[in-house]
């Protein structure tokens, strides 16, 4: 069916279309009774707005682009959950988009937000992300910036909020030193993703506090997908010897190597504990449930949104290198406490 369009409502009303595009957009320069006369004929008629056009016409829209690797991850879906809250509440509307781990497809994400004329953009970059000139581009176009949980360094213009990762491995890998794990494995991801290298910098930091040695023999990189920890406890078991415990920088790679280990007969924790990282649903209904440390999804979200409409209230100026860090909670549960 063809949609009505501001002149079929002004030549029904016998106005100006200049009138209906006005009360439409609620100026001030028509009387109430005139906007209520063209919304009531505009809903008559199923008129509805093309926001594109009029996005373009006013160079902004009312929309906020959000970017993350998978909305299928529990965390992300809970920082969309507490972004869409802040947005809804300050008049926003919300765009999501997933990169699904291609830094491509995030370039691609990035430059086409821009193109919709979002006002701001809320960004958790790709494992592959190195070069930044997608980003920076960001800001030569007038449109702030974001980070939360994934960021990169050296852009000076934005904001991030930031769970405090090195603590959070430094504490999952002195939980599994106090269950006393003697020869601890660490499960990560690329370490040129900052996140991860932080997690790995805790990690070290809890092995020199209790005097254990790193060996990088014991640090496993992979995507950390479950049939990674999977794999990469077959080897664990087939080629090293004396591990009693494992570092997963996140959730499923731990499961991973949960199923294999309880396939293998080997006994969690007793022989091997396990500490994740995430605190994903799956974790607490296992068997034997996984300690993990919680990264605050919902809370993350919503100071992401704060400070970008923050940005938005005080002029537009810039966030400035503004930096939010969320401390990080432990939860032990079965697969690592063993006293």
């Amino acid at each position: 069916m063809k949609k009505a369009t501001i002149h079929e409502i002004a030549k029904a009303l016998n106005i100006d279309s200049s009138t209906v595009s006005r009360a439409l957009n609620d100026s001030d320069r028509v009387r109430a009774k005139t906007k209520k006369r063209v919304l009531d004929k505009a809903r008559e008629l199923g008129y509805t707005r093309n926001l594109l056009a009029s996005n373009l016409r006013r160079n902004k829209s009312n929309t906020i682009g959000v970017v993350v690797p998978r909305i299928s991850r529990y965390f992300f879906s809970s920082t969309i959950a507490g972004i869409e809250e802040m947005a809804y509440q300050a008049g926003y509307n919300v765009i999501i988009c997933q990169s699904l781990e291609e830094v491509l497809r995030e370039q691609k994400i990035i430059r086409n937000l821009m193109a919709n004329r979002v006002v701001g953009i809320l960004i958790s970059v790709t494992m592959q992300t190195r070069d930044t000139a997608h980003l920076t581009e960001c800001f030569e176009n007038g449109t702030p910036l974001v980070f939360f949980d994934r960021h990169v360094t050296g852009i000076k213009q934005t904001g991030k909020v930031l769970l405090d990762d090195v603590r959070g491995g430094f504490e999952a890998t002195e939980h599994l030193i106090h269950q006393g794990c003697k020869k601890i494995v660490h499960f990560t991801a690329p370490l040129e993703v900052e996140i991860y290298k932080n997690r790995h910098e805790g990690y070290r930091s809890a092995l020199a506090k209790y005097d254990l040695p790193y060996d990088e023999n014991l640090v496993f990189v992979s995507t950390l997908l479950k049939e990674d920890g999977y794999r990469l406890a077959g080897k664990i078991v087939e080629e090293l010897d004396g591990v009693d415990g494992i570092f997963s920088a996140n959730d499923f790679a731990a499961l991973g190597a949960l199923n294999y280990l309880k396939k293998s007969g080997i006994r969690v924790p007793g022989d091997i504990a396990i500490v994740g990282f995430s605190n994903e649903p799956t974790s607490a209904v296992i068997e034997p449930s996984l300690t993990t440390v919680d990264q605050s999804g919902t809370e993350i979200g919503r100071l992401a949104c704060n400070l970008l409409l923050d940005y938005f209230e005080n002029g537009n100026t810039l966030i400035n290198d503004k930096t939010i860090m969320i401390p990080p909670k432990l939860i032990v549960r079965e697969s690592s406490k063993r006293y």
